[in-house]
């Protein structure tokens, strides 16, 4: 059962982090290189889309990790998991401190209602963004040494 409980684990942090991967360095970049609004209104239907699933995914993947950590207390590798539960704390953290604000603002956003630092913003979320990746990569890198 433990066994199980850890590919599901891997399996669903890993699957989340090659999203966020794909929005981060594929996505916006073809988003950005869109000719006119397009580009922020792709931003924003994908931040409505997204922003209604990454909360479960975030948090399901801590209460993965969180279990596999109590299920698997003393044995070995259980450090590498409890820290990447941690580092899935930092990133839902981030995430409602930091890029939900954002997103919220963006999601909305059109051609005629946008502000005026509407690329500024769009920015500061892609580096925050990029910031939260790098804290579920490691997340992962540890989750599936830890399943080795």
């Amino acid at each position: 059962m433990l066994s199980a409980l850890a590919v599901v684990t891997v399996v669903v942090v890993g699957l989340m982090v090659g999203v966020e991967v794909a929005v981060a360095f594929v996505l916006n970049p073809i988003l950005d290189g869109l000719p006119a609004d397009s580009g922020q209104l792709g931003r924003a239907h994908g931040g409505r889309m997204l922003g209604a699933l990454m909360p479960f995914w975030y948090v399901g993947s801590l209460v993965l990790s969180a279990i596999w950590v109590v299920a698997a207390w003393s044995r070995p590798g259980t450090g590498l998991v409890a820290v990447a539960a941690g580092l899935l704390i930092v990133s839902v953290v981030m995430s409602v401190l930091l890029l939900v604000p954002i997103n919220n603002r963006s999601k909305t956003w059109t051609a005629e209602n946008r502000p005026e630092d509407w690329k500024d913003q769009i920015h500061r979320w892609d580096r925050f963004h990029h910031v939260r990746v790098a804290v579920i990569v490691a997340a992962f890198a540890l989750l599936a040494s830890a399943l080795a």
